[in-house]
């Protein structure tokens, strides 16, 4: 997506205000694992907080530098997943979906890396540029919970960092893989979910039709042939007025640019 559309949709849509050369990351994770702590660990008191667009719903965003980079990053609601049932989770969808964050960084529990997966891979489908913060380390080591890191980001395919963010752990480390995916250096890989044959066999088929639309600057298209199959049809209605706001921005960007 050009940047000029795309500041304009965050602006308009999002209620979020960046400046041309900041990148924006999008901070996502389940309630209670610490999101806010690792927010307020890596922003400090460059932060502000209003609500987003039309809901009575905390937007909160805070930059800070890394080298030669400037981030804003916007703590989205906690959620369990991105198919929403309340205000909050359909806030953070839509953003994730919606908002082209240069990265995503999900924050989950390492005592309940099962449960919090759960939004990882739903997210690891809509885009590449994803950090995985394994958070609450500290707590996981009470409990004598072992994890094997170095696996866990093989088998993911993007990166994977342990951290203790009340404690400052591990936010050196964080703020350099979010430099390094920024930057290109890094090139995730995320790992695939396969569904059944049919659903399989389904997404096949719907994939040279979603490629005909040339979405690929705003959606995964398999990512999009899922929500086809989804079938809801609030959110498709938001995947269609997103298209048309898109397209509306960038023909008036190439009028611009032709006069």
């Amino acid at each position: 997506m050009h940047k000029e559309c795309r500041h304009k949709i965050l602006s308009e849509h999002f209620g979020i205000f960046a400046k041309p050369n900041q990148v924006i990351v999008a901070l996502a994770g389940n309630p209670n694992v610490g999101k806010s702590t690792v927010f307020n660990a890596l922003t400090g008191l460059r932060q502000h907080t209003g609500n987003w667009p039309g809901k009575t719903v905390d937007n909160a965003q805070g930059s800070f530098s890394i080298k030669d980079k400037n981030f804003l990053l916007i703590d989205l609601p906690g959620t369990y997943s991105l198919f929403a049932h309340t205000i909050e989770e359909e806030i953070a969808r839509d953003f994730i979906c919606f908002g082209q964050p240069d990265v995503t960084l999900i924050v989950l529990d390492a005592t309940s890396l099962e449960r919090n997966l759960n939004l990882a891979l739903q997210i690891m489908e809509v885009t590449s540029n994803i950090v995985v913060c394994i958070n609450l380390i500290d707590e996981a080591r009470k409990k004598k919970i072992i994890i094997d890191f170095p696996a866990l980001e093989a088998e993911l395919g993007v990166p994977v960092v342990a951290t203790a963010a009340r404690l400052g752990i591990g936010l050196k480390e964080l703020k350099n893989v979010i430099y390094k995916l920024a930057s290109g250096e890094i090139k995730p890989t995320p790992y695939r979910v396969s569904y059944s044959e049919e659903i399989e066999q389904a997404i096949s088929q719907l994939l040279p039709h979603i490629d005909n639309l040339d979405v690929e600057k705003l959606f995964a298209p398999r990512w999009l042939a899922l929500r086809l199959l989804d079938g809801d049809e609030n959110f498709l209605k938001k995947i269609s007025l997103h298209m048309d706001m898109y397209y509306s921005q960038r023909h008036t960007w190439e009028v611009e640019l032709a006069l």
